[in-house]
């Protein structure tokens, strides 16, 4: 009998064996195919999925699958040339209309085979609420209504849910549910800001905002982040500078420093832009992604915000699956309505099934069990790779020691060999011979808005299977600095 223990596999085993069969012939019965291959039913129905979908099946119901007729003659290759005219931007464009997602996507991408993956974006499956969330997403599918048209602001108690992890004053009626964060910061930006407007932000700050900011015409200005988060001395002066409106920042575990805005300093972030007319956009994406051994959080800004000065963008997404996209937009004042009008103009809504799922995940008993869980693995990972990183790599500096998140920042040391400079050529020579050792790693580049100071690299220990990948990946870097620092030197 012959063997195979996934749906890829399967499926290419299929493949291989399709021109037994004429056009419009039918395969064998799943029950059979279960049995020749040992595989599950679920195994041969997604196999047969995926061979439907690549158009060379056609499934029917009660009837099996059959080979399918043979293909069309492919089209002619056009001739997309005149595209680059259209698409060039006019001369009397103030910003480029070009996009670049280059900082984003390497977050998103998968790694090839075999390479670990330090520069994901999410959470290792294992550390998803799997189980939680497919018997939320049953629930929710059977409860009345949950196929149909939500309220275009989101469901009155998920929107309750999140107004009280913000706090204070805030109510469900100043939250609008979006489709995760990155959904939300754009709504922000495109309400707060008209485009070729300054928009400020932290320096360095996360790529996937730089990149919304500017495919929405308007132009980042960094102000610089220290240990203690952004520096206030030098926001005012920013927004003297450029009479800048909107300020976009993260106070909690900031990426990717991984500073949180001290005490001292919250209160004077929002003076300062009060007195500038200005909005502050709160990040809030990893309050749920705390380390065991943290401690108390602070509050969001929001919940100290009687003005409206603070926007609030809050998300489940980095503690649950990259695909349960929900999140939250908090505002008062009549900034509220141009925030829901631009939602619903893009979007409509946050699709109601997801949104039942999330209220029957948040409100099991699994959610705070999940929480607790994430925080201790998340607290042994960052506490593995930074014992790795010291016994290891002593030249790379670590300047700060999160207690959340799910990365760590680095800087590179001076000079690298054959590359003939540092900061930038550092970067990208350090990232290539990361890449061939067999690991992959974040440049720092992308993180600034402007000219960095030093080369940097953004390392996560949240994305790979466990703390033995962490000692494997911190292995592979270590020789990957010696090809381009030298032995001595890293």
């Amino acid at each position: 009998m012959e063997q195979s223990s996934s749906m890829g596999d399967l499926a290419e085993r299929l493949r291989r064996e399709l021109d037994r069969y004429s056009h419009g012939g039918k395969l064998p019965s799943s029950r059979a195919l279960v049995e020749r291959f040992r595989v599950s039913p679920v195994t041969v129905s997604r196999a047969l999925a995926q061979l439907a979908a690549e158009g060379l099946v056609v499934t029917r119901p009660g009837a099996g699958a059959f080979r399918a007729g043979p293909r069309t003659a492919a089209a002619p290759a056009g001739d997309t040339s005149w595209q680059e005219v259209a698409l060039s931007a006019d001369g009397a464009d103030l910003v480029p209309r070009t996009v670049d997602a280059s900082g984003v996507t390497v977050s998103l991408a998968a790694p090839p085979p075999g390479v670990l993956e330090f520069n994901g974006g999410y959470p290792h499956p294992s550390l998803q609420p799997e189980r939680a969330m497919a018997a939320a997403l049953a629930r929710a599918g059977r409860r009345p209504g949950a196929w149909g048209r939500p309220p275009l602001e989101g469901l009155p108690e998920l929107r309750e849910w999140f107004a009280r992890g913000i706090g204070g004053a805030v109510t469900a009626a100043e939250v609008l549910v979006a489709a995760g964060g990155q959904s939300a910061l754009a709504t922000a930006l495109r309400a707060l800001a008209p485009p070729g407007a300054p928009v400020l932000v932290e320096s360095p700050t996360y790529p996937g905002m730089l990149a919304l900011a500017r495919a929405a015409g308007l132009r980042p200005v960094p102000v610089p982040v220290d240990p203690d988060g952004v520096r206030p001395g030098l926001l005012a002066d920013a927004f003297r500078a450029t009479g800048a409106r909107v300020f976009v920042c993260q106070p909690l575990f900031q990426n990717p420093t991984g500073a949180v805005l001290a005490p001292g300093r919250r209160a004077e972030v929002l003076g300062i832009a009060r007195s500038a007319g200005a909005f502050v956009v709160e990040d809030d994406f990893v309050r749920r992604l705390v380390h065991a051994d943290a401690g108390p959080l602070p509050r969001p800004l929001a919940a100290d915000d009687p003005d409206g000065v603070v926007v609030h963008v809050g998300s489940l997404t980095k503690a649950t699956s990259p695909s349960f996209r929900v999140s939250a937009l908090a505002a008062r004042g009549p900034v509220l309505e141009r925030l829901r009008a631009i939602q619903v103009v893009d979007s409509f809504f946050v699709p109601r099934p997801l949104q039942e799922a999330a209220l029957e995940l948040v409100g099991s008993p699994a959610w705070p069990r999940h929480l607790r869980t994430l925080s201790a693995e998340l607290k042994a990972r960052r506490d593995a790779m930074t014992a790795e990183l010291a016994r290891c790599l002593p030249g790379l500096a670590l300047p700060h020691i999160p207690s959340g998140g799910y990365h760590l920042w680095l800087r590179l040391p001076e000079g690298a060999a054959g590359t003939g400079g540092s900061g930038p050529e550092a970067e990208s020579a350090l990232t290539a011979a990361a890449l061939r050792a067999g690991v992959a790693v974040t440049p720092g580049r992308p993180y600034f808005s402007a000219e960095p100071p030093a080369g940097h690299l953004r390392l996560s220990f949240a994305a790979v299977a466990g703390t033995g990948e962490i000692t494997e990946g911190v292995r592979r870097l270590r020789a990957a600095c010696d090809e381009v620092f030298g032995p001595g030197r890293r």
